[in-house]
């Protein structure tokens, strides 16, 4: 069944929300609409997961910002609480509230401030390895760590930023002052600087994300099912630990996906995981 998809735009406060409907709304079957959110990933990275949904009406955005959704409120950041805020505005302007949400990266950061304000929009949330710096016993050292990219990123352009976060993503543990960002060359990525300095993860734009503290009561107390999920390969990584503090923190137990960080990515961004598989776990996950 190929299912069609209309793009739609929402006027929010500063800013105008690209969002597409793939099925109809309200949801012929009575199921809830599943909304797909990430950042700084906009919509086209869910393409892939999106198809193995076909049988269900599925939401996707760009937060604003980021891909087709412009914003004119004079900012940069990406503040996961104004955020949190659009997608209560865009369940209200899809009228079928509440939503089943499967997040990711950032998006699962902007999904967890959402539920703390509005659990009665999201009957299940699916947070895919938010990047919750703040909520890891070693969250200082993960801080500077993750500040050598930024200054690398200033300093000496994209591929140096890229080669550093490879090596944090990609560090086991706890963080040491060992940390050393290492040659974009040895990684075959571009040493030259095209004096670029707008990219939303090394621009200090997503610091409000990774610096984002869940309040663990709220979310405690939501009437939301909140399962904090990690991929099997991100297994002792940075974003695998902060799932784990912050399913410790809910006081639940992680739940294991497919592949990585981008388990649920085909052909997008070159990153490909396990598609097939991740939405077979997530449908799993939904189903409770």
């Amino acid at each position: 069944m190929t299912t069609s998809m209309s793009t739609r735009t929402l006027q929010a406060p500063g800013a105008a929300l690209a969002y597409d409907v793939r099925g109809p709304l309200p949801p012929g079957d009575g199921r809830p609409p599943l909304l797909m959110v990430g950042q700084p990933m906009d919509a086209a990275g869910f393409g892939t997961l999106a198809s193995f949904f076909e049988d269900r009406t599925v939401v996707t955005y760009d937060p604003r910002g980021l891909g087709r959704s412009a914003r004119s409120d004079g900012r940069t950041d990406h503040d996961p609480v104004r955020q949190a805020e659009d997608l209560h505005l865009l369940v209200e302007a899809i009228g079928a509230r509440p939503v089943e949400v499967f997040a990711s990266s950032g998006g699962a950061v902007t999904a967890l401030a959402w539920v703390a304000a509005h659990p009665g929009d999201v009957t299940t949330l699916v947070a895919h390895e938010p990047p919750l710096v703040g909520v890891l016993p070693d969250a200082e050292q993960a801080l500077a760590a993750t500040r050598k990219v930024d200054a690398a990123y200033a300093e000496k352009g994209w591929g140096a930023a890229m080669a550093g976060f490879l090596a944090l993503t990609s560090w086991q543990g706890e963080f040491t002052a060992d940390f050393t960002l290492p040659d974009p060359a040895a990684l075959g990525l571009p040493t030259e600087d095209d004096g670029s300095r707008d990219d939303p993860l090394f621009s200090g734009a997503s610091a409000p994300v990774t610096a984002y503290r869940p309040d663990g009561a709220a979310l405690r107390n939501a009437s939301t099912r909140i399962v904090i999920a990690a991929g099997t390969e991100s297994r002792g990584t940075l974003t695998w630990r902060t799932s784990e503090a912050t399913a410790e923190l809910l006081g639940t137990q992680l739940v294991v996906f497919p592949s990585h960080h981008g388990g649920f990515l085909g052909g997008e961004h070159g990153y490909a995981g396990e598609p097939e598989s991740f939405a077979a776990r997530l449908r799993e996950v939904l189903a409770g």
